[in-house]
């Protein structure tokens, strides 16, 4: 009996080993739930890359996620209620690190121009206004003129650039860094020479519908297919470099890490440094500006001798001291924009996680066949907003545009519904004077207004706090608005 119960023991031991060791084979080449090996053609050649981390893209540095308290940090001199403080959670994140200046920009207008030669509107479209210095009353011709292209502006923040043309930038950057990548893994051959919708795509590339200088390609593990393109399973490439959300900016410039031991905040920071003074503390920059910003009326940069922040305009792009996420300039020089829509009330109403007002829900179009449809005469894949009769039946939301949900009561969306009774009897705070009750109504809040934040060199300090918050239409620019790029981070919150 003790024999029997010795080899039951044995067997249940072995069975525990075996099972242990089946699944820790899972982790690596051998499925977890099926038993069959990956990468391996004679099973299929179902292909599992190795696990990595993200690659840092260039210009970018990590942001470590967590909660804070998003909103407003001193008192509303404005009286405009509009970004009451909650708490909410970011994941980890990456954000640039200083403001995109004019030398990048130059870049961009110099690319664009020469791969759509037959298309110059894309050129034009693409340009910043430069005619935003000007003034009634004074005399800023100069830098109508030098201020974009003379190399002395180089590291300076670009300014003229609409919500618009902000966003084409992080479409096109994205591009070029993924296209960067591969010719740096051997992939693709260097094409300074490809034109209109032949350049290079990362989407358009994923889809099979970009060839180019194809130098190699990944032996593909599926017997049927000799070889294949990389893909986004294979982690090679980066993420889309996109325009941050207000919360995302928002959490970036208070970079609470400076003053927080283990979970405590300490001293809730008022600025993107500590303390609520606007000069350095450190002995050996004590008194000068940590912020190129207005100091009263006309006193833009001080006295001769003594330059209370040594800029007449804008500074360079790391003109001053970084935060405590190395960020530089994340307040003053100029504002910047952000991905959200505006709404007075987005406060009360966004999620707790990766707060955010602007969604419109698109997918990939598609042939009769389901396959992708073919890519457009700039080279980009097509995409549509969802129908809404596709999203019935779906609980975290019921339609394509989302950009009005939750925004305040029945009739202060910006498309009320005057057939629907409102109880509160409210205005339409947003009408945009459509519809037979609605003739003559308007309003500056609609759905192009975006965000934009940081405060700027024509600013006063009530503005270089982060929870401030204004809004300009999306196709207007201004002489004190640039712009930086953040990223998603992928897998890991450290990397570590």
């Amino acid at each position: 009996m003790r024999v029997l119960k010795l080899i039951s023991l044995a067997v249940a031991v072995a069975y525990v080993v075996s099972s242990c060791s089946f699944f820790k084979k899972g982790g690596g080449d051998v499925s977890a739930t099926t038993g069959w090996e990956y990468n391996n053609p004679d099973n299929g050649g179902f292909e599992v890359a190795a696990e990595a981390e993200q690659a840092t893209g260039p210009g970018l540095v990590l942001i470590e996620g967590g909660a804070f308290t998003m909103g407003r940090v001193e008192q509303d001199v404005m009286y405009e209620w509009n970004n009451l403080p909650r708490r909410v959670t970011l994941p980890s994140f990456y954000m640039d690190q200083t403001e995109i200046c004019n030398v990048d920009y130059r870049e961009y207008l110099y690319w664009v121009r020469r791969v759509f030669v037959d298309y110059p509107e894309v050129y034009m479209k693409a340009l910043p206004d430069t005619l935003v210095w000007r003034r009634r009353l004074a005399y800023n011709e100069p830098y109508v003129e030098y201020y974009l292209r003379h190399p002395a502006y180089n590291k300076y923040p670009v300014v003229g650039v609409s919500w618009l043309q902000a966003d084409a930038y992080c479409t096109w950057r994205t591009d070029r860094v993924n296209e960067q990548i591969l010719i740096d893994e051997g992939f693709l051959e260097l094409n300074p020479a490809q034109l209109g919708e032949d350049n290079f795509n990362t989407e358009a590339y994923y889809a099979g519908q970009y060839e180019g200088m194809t130098k190699k390609k990944i032996k593909s593990m599926d017997p049927n297919k000799e070889d294949r393109n990389v893909s986004m399973s294979d982690g090679i490439m980066l993420p889309r470099y996109m325009l941050p959300t207000e919360a995302e900016w928002e959490y970036a410039a208070l970079a609470i890490i400076g003053n927080s031991i283990d979970e405590r905040i300490y001293n809730r920071k008022l600025y993107p440094w500590s303390g609520h003074y606007l000069r350095n503390p450190d002995k050996a920059s004590l008194g000068q500006f940590a912020a190129n910003f207005q100091r009263g009326r006309g006193d833009m940069m001080g006295i001769a001798g003594y330059l209370n922040d040594n800029a007449a305009i804008t500074s360079p792009v790391d003109g001053y001291w970084p935060n405590d996420f190395d960020l530089y300039c994340m307040a003053g020089n100029v504002n910047e924009w952000v991905r959200d829509v505006y709404r007075p009330l987005s406060a009360a109403d966004v999620e707790g996680f990766r707060p955010f007002r602007g969604n419109v829900f698109k997918v990939v179009e598609r042939d009769a066949d389901g396959r992708i449809a073919e890519k457009d005469s700039l080279g980009r894949i097509k995409y549509r907003p969802i129908k809404d009769e596709e999203a019935v039946g779906r609980v975290n939301y019921q339609k394509s545009d989302n950009i009005n949900y939750l925004d305040g009561d029945i009739r202060s969306r910006v498309e009320p519904d005057w057939n629907v009774e409102d109880p509160k009897g409210s205005t339409a705070m947003y009408y945009q004077g459509k519809g037979e009750k609605g003739d003559g109504m308007t309003s500056l809040i609609n759905d192009r207004a975006r965000v934009y934040k940081g405060g700027g060199w024509r600013d006063r300090a009530y503005w270089l706090v982060p929870g401030t918050r204004r809004f300009l239409d999306e196709a207007k620019s201004s002489d004190d608005i640039g712009f930086r790029c953040s990223m998603i981070r992928v897998g890991s919150t450290t990397g570590l």
